[in-house]
């Protein structure tokens, strides 16, 4: 059994689509904290500031190093932790504030291409040990009409997306292709945590809840 340090929907699904029924935690990780933190510590040992990748790693393993350490996680062979953080035109993204801010997302993004990074980090419950890794995939955005923009922010979904877009969800659409794993675009990829938890020395066919494919009327 693995327990989920997220409240992503879109990782729950690709799990349970995956075959594997996690336990879910949500972490009480403060995001901001973590990241001025690791900003900080690269200021004083003067490095470059972090980067994406850097930032959801540092991320991811807050999340589930906090999860691990709660008395509900002992059911738990391991805990996942991740977190995802859009890459484009330089800049390093995750969720928008607020409408106006996801509309001048879509603006950079559309018709552009970006990269969509997700730190995976693993704690094996036992006794601590650990497995981490971040997945990398090149998006490249489709150049929706103004309209078409407003209806999808009007819809709610790019405010609780990394980037402010799905591949899962409404904004799949606008989404001309992907170099790289999908599912890692959705939040967790799962061919990255199945050789993670391998490292654990978990086997992933151990996790399915059921044979894949063999379903009953």
């Amino acid at each position: 059994m693995i327990l989920l340090a997220s409240k992503s929907s879109g990782r729950l699904a690709t799990l349970q689509a995956a075959g594997v029924k996690p336990l879910v935690q949500v972490s009480t990780v403060d995001e901001d904290a973590v990241l001025h933190e690791l900003a900080d510590q690269h200021r004083m040992a003067g490095l470059p500031a972090p980067s994406a990748v850097e930032q959801v790693q540092a991320l991811a393993r807050a999340k589930a190093l906090d999860v691990a350490a709660s008395t509900g996680s002992q059911d738990a062979v391991v805990i996942v932790g991740c977190d995802s953080m859009l890459e484009i035109d330089g800049r390093t993204v995750g969720k928008p504030v607020d409408a106006s801010e996801a509309h001048e997302r879509w603006r950079t993004m559309s018709g552009n291409t970006g990269t969509l990074h997700t730190g995976h980090f693993l704690v094996r419950s036992s006794d601590g040990s650990t497995a981490e890794g971040v997945s990398s995939a090149i998006i490249r955005f489709g150049s929706p009409s103004q309209a078409e923009i407003e209806a999808y922010i009007d819809s709610g979904e790019p405010l609780w997306c990394a980037g402010a877009f799905t591949i899962d969800g409404l904004g799949g659409a606008f989404i001309e292709g992907i170099d790289g794993d999908p599912h890692g675009v959705v939040g967790i990829s799962l061919p990255l945590l199945r050789r993670l938890l391998g490292d654990l020395g978990v086997r992933w066919t151990d996790l399915w809840a059921s044979p894949a494919g063999h379903e009953t009327n």
